[in-house]
């Protein structure tokens, strides 16, 4: 099979996101911003139980297990039919985590701190014994200021206990256990806040701009402190373009807010196609002195939302061709380094995609830090419950009696701190555009109910009608106004919005109106209607589905700026009955390889010639046909086969061994989709896209395959070194010619030598039950992929793939 138009393409975005990492890579410090940070993610002990006085100092460990973080437990477990299938078949439970840490070296006018970027969930850390804290949401990132635990003299012992063990408490896969990095920060008493360096874009043109800076600066000694605060820009090539200095006092123990501004003459400006960043490098000077810096990634960008036009980025107007995703990747559960994240957003846009839509929480730093650096818009979205439960499938999708453990019991007093800090963990990434304060809050009957609901047949017959005893809907304007205030307490520089799933009954209440935008979810009949009604309200379609009519619902129309769908990526949980371990409706598989929805999107959002060819002999809805149009040429001599041609040209022609089989066929503005039904005769099939004077835009073939023959592995962005970073390694099956055998299943065996180990081998199959942590996975589609991670020594790894039957295949990693 070739397709040379998209390898060119993936060639290319790849050698450009190389060349921007090579060309800027400053020490970027903006999760971690203030003081010396350093990653504590190696040698922790852990046990999967609740041992008594697990807290304490001296405990006997050795029956725990030592591992280096982020670490998921739930996905190391096996896959059940008797447990939840919302949270994909995987277990739960209480775990403990420790770790000693030296800090006699340390002066002792040191402040010392933790910051976690994410624990699923209800966690409590503790530091010799002592409680430090506790934080119930699993998506925040959180910080800890350990100085008055720890003893300078010797070793001290951090634990951490997670509690999992309401393990159906989410609607999709999370993850249990410390699944995200790591730090112990160490720093003066006079020193930035925590996410306390902030910037806006207030005037943006392509001759001039204007930076406004915000700092907050924390003095935790008991004397007036007379600083210098220096903020420089500098270019991604480290030439300054800008520069501030001001001599500022801060009071004893109290924080100190300065704002200042930058002006850049012709600035180069941050959008999809050049997301281009500058630095700024924020310092606190004590005389000559320096005793705090930290660096910011600047992308100069300026965003408009308007009633009737749409969005615009940088004054140009765009449409947001957008897909959701969740937080996991596959066999790796929730802990998901960086390199994974990288390869999906790179086919991902690839495809068309402009915009991730982070469903329905903070996700990892990685994640925002791709997204800036690959010039990707970001929707991000702080809770998918408020304060009751919605139901979670404990059997089967949308089958059996629910289940309502949730998050719900802690929202009302964590929401205001989880929101906030939120917004100021990711208010510095020009990527984010919205954010968005719930997703789908207002279910009608799930868990909000009101007398609207018996209006018209078509709602009682969706919705069940009103329910008198089920919490009011009058609750959702409420929470939203305090949610939306709290966001705009910290950033005003972006809209607010949530995701409506109920949008009648949010009607009916005070909830949208506390919105900048509104998102609506599958709820495209309504937008011209609520147009009509509510002019000033900009809306858009925050979750969507594939088909051809919700994208010219969007595309046809001006005031509709976007459509988020769901999913960019398959993910765990939120899954059918057994077996399934999840919602298999992405763009890309687990394994992160393009499905035939990804390539029949890409006609539908790409400007540059697509074309793709499917087949299939189901004689069923144009959706399933769209879904299961694998690019398989193997059928019986004379067998009846539906060909579909995904493409973006005007018209097609369809070539089999050479021959022009069947009509030129005109583009179908209703399916997206060009159909032929033709027999089987091995050989090549070729489609040629045309131009409405016939002339040639681009050609896709595949062949018949032969049998399996060999092995064939590469590895993508083959960056690995030492210091624990990931090789991803890309396995195909192919004929004794070379040919791509799609329909083969073959076993493969993993083997490493070398400074490298496994972390997980995926192919994609939903329905694949088995075990994923040893070194064997059965190919699905004929590829997988395999995860191999350096360790900290420096060496070559030597992988080799191995199949009964098959060649062998290696892979030297430098």
């Amino acid at each position: 099979m070739k397709n040379f138009n998209f390898i060119h393409d993936r060639i290319k975005i790849i050698i450009i996101v190389f060349l921007l990492f090579l060309t800027f890579s400053p020490k970027i410090n903006a999760q971690v911003s203030f003081g010396s940070s350093k990653l504590i993610n190696d040698n922790w002990y852990f046990t999967l139980s609740n041992p008594k006085n697990a807290q304490q100092e001296e405990i006997d460990t050795n029956n725990w297990r030592k591992l280096d973080l982020p670490h998921d437990w739930s996905i190391e477990g096996n896959y059940s039919s008797s447990l939840a299938s919302c949270t994909g078949y995987l277990p739960g439970g209480i775990g403990w985590y420790r770790k000693t840490i030296d800090l006699s070296n340390l002066q002792k006018d040191k402040k010392v701190y933790l910051y976690f970027e994410g624990v699923y969930n209800r966690s409590e850390v503790y530091i010799n014994g002592q409680l430090v804290g506790k934080r119930p949401n699993g998506y925040i990132s959180f910080m800890y200021d350990i100085t008055p635990f720890i003893n300078f003299s010797y070793d001290n012992v951090i634990a951490v206990k997670v509690d999992h063990s309401r393990s159906a408490d989410s609607r999709w896969y999370t993850g249990s256990g410390i699944y995200r990095n790591v730090y112990l920060i160490t720093s003066g008493k006079v020193h930035f806040c925590q996410w306390g360096v902030s910037y806006t874009t207030p005037e943006v043109s392509s001759k001039n701009a204007t930076i406004r800076t915000t700092t907050e600066i924390k003095n935790e000694t008991n004397e007036i402190q007379d600083i210098k605060l220096i903020n420089v820009l500098t270019t991604s090539k480290g030439v300054k373009k800008a520069f501030s200095e001001k001599s500022v006092k801060v009071e004893p123990n109290s924080v100190y807010k300065d704002t200042d501004v930058l002006k850049i003459k012709n600035p180069v400006l941050w959008d999809i196609k050049n997301p281009y960043l500058y630095s700024l490098d924020t310092r606190i000077l004590k005389g000559t002195d320096k005793i705090d810096e930290t660096k910011t990634s600047v992308g100069i960008r300026s965003i408009k939302f308007d009633a009737n036009e749409g969005f615009s980025l940088n004054g140009f107007s765009m449409k947001i061709k957008g897909v959701c995703i969740h937080h996991d990747a596959g066999c790796l559960g929730s802990a998901v380094p960086k390199e994974v994240w990288e390869r999906r957003f790179i086919k991902l846009k690839s495809l068309g995609c402009n915009a991730i839509r982070l469903s329905h929480n903070p996700q990892s730093p990685d994640v925002y830090e791709l997204c800036d650096n690959l010039g990707l818009l970001v929707m991000d979205e702080a809770f998918d419950e408020w304060e009751f439960p919605k139901r979670k499938w404990i059997v089967g999708w949308n089958k059996g009696k629910p289940g309502y453990e949730g998050t719900y019991d802690y929202f009302k007093q964590w929401s205001d701190r989880d929101i906030v800090d939120m917004v100021k963990r990711d208010r510095n990434h020009p990527s984010v555009i919205m954010w968005s304060i719930g997703n789908e809050v207002d279910y009608p009957n799930d868990p909000y109910s009101h007398p609207v609901l018996n209006h018209g047949k078509i709602n009682q017959k969706v919705y069940g009608g009103y329910l008198p005893e089920s919490p009011k809907a009058e609750r959702l304007g409420v929470i939203a106004k305090r949610l939306s205030s709290d966001v705009r307490k910290v950033d005003t520089s972006r809209p607010v919005t949530a995701a409506l799933a109920g949008v009648i009954m949010s009607n009916e209440t005070e909830y949208p109106g506390c919105l900048d935008i509104t998102g609506y979810n599958y709820t495209e009949n309504r937008y011209d209607l609520d147009h009509k009604k509510y002019p000033q309200r900009v809306i858009y379609g925050s979750e969507n589905s594939h088909n051809m009519e919700a994208w010219n619902d969007m595309k046809n129309r001006d005031f509709i700026s976007a459509q988020f769908l769901w999913t960019g990526i398959d993910y765990l949980g939120e899954s059918g009955a057994w077996p399934a371990r999840g919602g298999n409706g992405g763009l890309l598989n687990y394994a992160g390889f393009i499905k035939p929805r990804g390539y029949y999107r890409s006609a539908l959002w790409n400007r540059k010639p697509v074309a793709y060819i499917g087949t299939t002999t189901l004689n069923s809805k144009t959706g399933t046909l769209i879904r299961n149009a694998w690019p398989v040429w193997n059928y019986k001599k004379g067998e009846l086969v539906k060909i579909l041609v995904f493409t973006n040209s005007a018209k097609a022609k369809l070539l089999l061994n050479g021959k022009q089989v069947g009509d030129i066929k005109d583009y179908d503005n209703k399916t997206g989709v060009i159909y032929w039904e033709i027999p089987f005769e091995p050989g090549i099939l070729r489609v040629v896209g045309l131009d409405n004077s016939d002339k040639e835009q681009i050609t896709y073939e595949i062949k018949t395959s032969k049998r399996p023959y060999s092995i064939i592995c590469h590895p993508y962005l083959n960056t690995i070194s030492c210091n624990k970073r990931l090789s991803q390694i890309e396995i195909n099956i192919v004929d004794e010619d070379g040919n791509p055998v799609v329909l083969s299943n073959n076993d493969i065996t993993c083997t490493i030598s070398g400074p490298g180990k496994l972390l997980g081998l995926e192919a994609g199959d939903d329905h694949d039950m088995g075990n994923y942590h040893d070194n064997k996975q059965r190919v699905y589609k004929g590829k997988l992929i395999a995860y191999i991670q350096a360790t900290d020594k420096i060496g070559n790894i030597e992988v080799t793939f191995t199949s009964p039957g098959l060649i062998a295949s290696k892979c030297i990693i430098p």
